[in-house]
């Protein structure tokens, strides 16, 4: 399954994608303007599912033109994140000999200990608290885009000319979604913010347990076996170890090659499962799943 051809247009993918679009134009115009909470609900919802599509756009779909994906997603109707700036990083995550490494690997949440020991008491309590679900929710998107930028506005300061484009591009972007926003939409501009602020938490779902410190790398990836409305917002990502592996193949595909090859790849990440979303929140909600600093690796390597 994995080596299969895969088709010049992935309806499923591009269906997917109007599907998006129609949900946030009924929850930013139609439903705002019945009841702002079901229309702010159904954003929320439409904000998560574009940014998992564009998750999908990155690895080559669901057409086999760069240019022609990257239009479907153009829109940051998500608002924080740049698709340029998330492709390059997510790509450069995929490599997984560097999983977690808290430098080398930009999806990392962990620190390295000198690192996480120079921080100051009210940081370290920050970090603390996003190592939990609770906090991952609450507090995580604002932690994570607040390293995401100084990150970002260093490497700019440094002279890399693709951070900068990536974030000039982003303007039009936005601007695309304020236009829509004064000429049809409902929804004020606090209650969007909500909204997006809303979405990332979401899935910070996902990526809250994706990966662990482990010594080999086949052992940093999970699955987490769920078929619930969050695995259909996430695109079947939760079967993460199975997109590690064939990160070309369509979110669609993904649970029959696992379904077809279970046991290979729960053995293949020696047993990092999950059997649900609800038993993640029932053991993490209020519990750290890790340290912030990395159990195995120091600085000097």
């Amino acid at each position: 399954m994995a080596e299969q051809r895969l088709p010049k247009v992935e309806w499923p993918t591009l269906v997917l994608v109007a599907g998006c679009y129609g949900l946030y134009a009924l929850g930013t115009v139609w439903a705002a303007q019945l009841w702002l909470p079901l229309g702010m609900a159904l954003t929320i919802v439409a904000l998560a599912l574009h940014s998992s599509l564009s998750h999908e756009v990155l690895h080559g779909h669901p057409f086999q033109n760069k240019v022609l994906n990257a239009a479907l997603v153009f829109p940051a109707i998500g608002l924080f994140v740049p698709y340029l700036r998330f492709k390059d990083t997510h790509l450069d995550h995929h490599l997984d000999s560097r999983l977690t490494d808290p430098y080398d690997d930009p999806e990392s949440n962990y620190l390295y200990a000198e690192d996480w020991q120079a921080l100051s008491k009210w940081r370290q309590a920050v970090l603390l608290f996003n190592n939990t679900l609770v906090g991952r929710l609450l507090v995580g998107p604002l932690v994570g885009q607040v390293c995401f930028m100084v990150s970002d506005w260093q490497a700019i300061l440094g002279g890399d000319r693709r951070v900068l484009a990536g974030w000039l591009w982003h303007v039009p972007a936005v601007l695309v979604v304020v236009w829509w926003m004064r000429t049809f939409g409902a929804v004020p501009g606090w209650a969007y913010l909500i909204c997006a602020y809303a979405a990332l938490s979401i899935l910070k779902i996902r990526t809250f347990l994706e990966h662990q410190a482990h010594e080999r790398a086949r052992g940093r990836t999970v699955i987490i076996e769920d078929r619930g409305p969050l695995a259909w917002i996430f695109l079947n990502n939760n079967l993460h170890v199975v997109h590690h592996m064939h990160p070309k193949m369509p979110w669609y595909r993904l649970p029959e090659l696992f379904r077809s090859n279970r046991e290979r790849y729960l053995s293949r990440n020696d047993g990092y499962y999950f059997a649900s979303y609800g038993e993640v929140f029932r053991r993490f909600f209020w519990r750290r799943k890790d340290p912030v600093a990395h159990p195995l690796w120091k600085r000097d390597g």
